[in-house]
């Protein structure tokens, strides 16, 4: 597609909420936007975040965005790419498929690729390994999907009318050294009280009824229990955000992030509550997004 400027725009997510590991996913509005324009070779300029300047042969952007170009048997077409993103990375708010998403789109619309949503995602699963993150980006609100070898198959729901009250970390944590934590296994009994809880979980959500949703996202069976000892304070930071009037808190994907759903008139005294005990740590009010990623043909100057 002969476009000399265009905007993409993609939110970021949570995932997992506790026990929908490598299921559910959310996306929130914190987002990822590159702004491109026609150039004599590829260049990403990341600039919100100065420190983070990877080279084009690291860059997962633009490795997504090739892949996807040789798989349809096509050539990128250089551009310039001015990078603003507002998602930590390394910190379970979905960065990295925030990433794929946009590196998908960008070959989607400088070939004129015309992939459905459907195809973008399971692109995306292959390259994340698990469809949580990159299906919130992509379609936006509340997603719960399941992967196989073979394909993905999402269901998008409505938007829980909560706010997220997010405790981020100064550290980093990676996805898989998070992983590396998890069993290879569990008990059928285990499993089986994983899975209603996560049943119960989606059901008090679309419910509106936050209280069992936060008593849900607590009980976890499948990674919380194995990923605590990576957090710390991540007990006394769910009985404070508790008291402060938040129905519950989970790891927010691999972590290290946390995650307190609360009422919308409850949020600020959870931020404040949590801000003062963690003054070092950034605390912030984050909300659900409907819609997933963007693409718009700018008139940049």
């Amino acid at each position: 597609m002969n476009t000399s400027a265009f905007q993409i725009r993609v939110p970021g997510s949570t995932a997992n909420l506790g026990p929908g590991f490598d299921s559910i996913g959310l996306a929130l509005n914190r987002f990822l936007v590159l702004n491109a324009r026609q150039a004599d070779e590829w260049q990403f300029h990341y600039l919100a975040q100065p420190e983070f300047q990877p080279r084009l042969s690291d860059n997962l952007i633009y490795l997504t965005a090739k892949r996807v170009a040789e798989s349809r048997r096509g050539i990128l077409p250089p551009y310039s790419v001015d990078v603003r993103s507002d998602i930590p990375i390394a910190r379970g708010l979905g960065s990295s498929g925030a990433a794929i998403i946009a590196g998908i789109e960008l070959a989607d619309f400088l070939l004129d690729l015309r992939l459905s949503i459907e195809e973008k995602a399971w692109i995306a699963c292959k390259i994340e390994g698990h469809p949580d993150n990159v299906t919130a980006s992509l379609f936006g609100g509340l997603v719960v999907s399941t992967q196989s070898e073979t394909g993905v198959h999402s269901a998008r729901l409505s938007v829980p009318e909560f706010d997220f009250v997010a405790l981020i970390p100064s550290y980093e944590l990676k996805t898989s050294d998070a992983r590396n934590v998890l069993p290879s296994s569990l008990a059928f009994r285990d499993a089986i009280e994983g899975s209603s809880i996560a049943n119960v979980l989606i059901c008090a959500l679309l419910t509106g009824n936050g209280e069992l949703a936060g008593k849900m996202m607590e009980r976890d069976r499948f990674h919380q229990p194995y990923r605590a000892p990576l957090i710390p304070n991540l007990e006394k930071i769910s009985c404070l955000a508790r008291e402060a009037g938040a129905y519950g808190t989970f790891l927010s994907g691999a972590g290290p992030a946390l995650m307190s759903l609360t009422p919308k008139t409850k949020s600020a005294a959870v931020r404040a509550s949590l801000s003062s005990a963690f003054p070092e740590d950034k605390c912030t009010i984050l909300s659900p997004v409907r819609e997933g990623v963007q693409v718009r043909v700018s008139s940049l100057s």
